[in-house]
């Protein structure tokens, strides 16, 4: 990116390169402000690929799929790269193209893929497998050398999620069970809900613990308001009480004459 970027006037390089890494700060976070800055980046240097792919990303993020598509096909046009080629094939899914990403799946682009390329290639396949109502096919396409190895890489813990989530579908929940497990051991960085999979599997629940703090405080106060009432209502029948007794004393007053 930088050697692109110094194609640029020195100024217009350092804005573009200030709302490029807005953009890569927030794309998780906050991918709406994420896509605003890749909007403005687009707008200052759109021949740039750097710029173009991370307008694409931008879009993905906020569900804008065939704008991604566009910014990710231009990216790749101007570099020649096969990078891309897995999300284009998901912004396709996106647009509810299953057939289309299974048609990318069989493209010679995939063959130049690096291992992590070709792993989310398989991800979206069986994805788009899932989408057009094939479940069992979902399961065989995930299946691999890369699924078998007991080596951890980074997108390990998603492969073995994305098998799990699959044979879950198809019914087989105690293989799906031990697949959530595998996913969660090699889950470093939290990236997916796996451990929630799991104890939903376990027939476990969790109880947020300031919920029920909170829970308890109000009990508290209602019990309080019951009890300061309880009290006031006594204080008024011993008012009444007295009253009572006074009027029933007798006081004698004297006759008008």
């Amino acid at each position: 990116m930088r050697q692109e970027l110094l194609s640029l006037p020195k100024t217009l390089a350092e804005d573009v390169a200030k709302n490029l890494v807005m953009v890569a700060k927030l794309l998780d976070e906050d991918p709406e402000k994420a896509y605003g800055y890749s909007r403005v980046a687009l707008r200052l240097a759109s021949r740039v690929a750097a710029v173009r792919e991370a307008a694409g990303f931008a879009a993905y993020a906020v569900g804008k799929y065939s704008e991604a598509l566009a910014e990710f096909r231009a990216a790749r046009r101007m570099t020649g790269s096969v990078e891309l080629w897995p999300v284009m094939a998901d912004c396709e899914r996106g647009l509810g193209r299953p057939e289309k990403a299974m048609a990318m799946a069989g493209e010679p682009e995939v063959q130049k893929l690096d291992r992590a390329g070709q792993v989310e290639m398989r991800l979206v396949a069986a994805g788009a497998r899932r989408d057009m109502g094939q479940p069992d096919a979902a399961v065989v396409t995930l299946q691999g050398p890369e699924l078998a190895s007991n080596a951890v890489h980074p997108w390990t813990a998603r492969l073995r999620y994305a098998y799990a989530d699959a044979l879950l579908e198809v019914g087989r929940e105690d293989e799906a069970r031990d697949w959530f497990a595998k996913a969660l051991e090699a889950d470093q960085g939290g990236s997916t809900d796996a451990s929630d999979r799991l104890a939903e599997l376990d027939g476990v629940e969790f109880t947020d613990a300031l919920e029920d703090a909170d829970e308890v405080e109000e009990a508290d106060e209602v019990e309080e308001t019951d009890a300061a009432e309880e009290v006031s209502a006594a204080g008024h029948d011993d008012v009444a009480d007295e009253v009572i007794d006074v009027d029933d004393a007798g006081v004698e007053r004297p006759e008008k004459g």
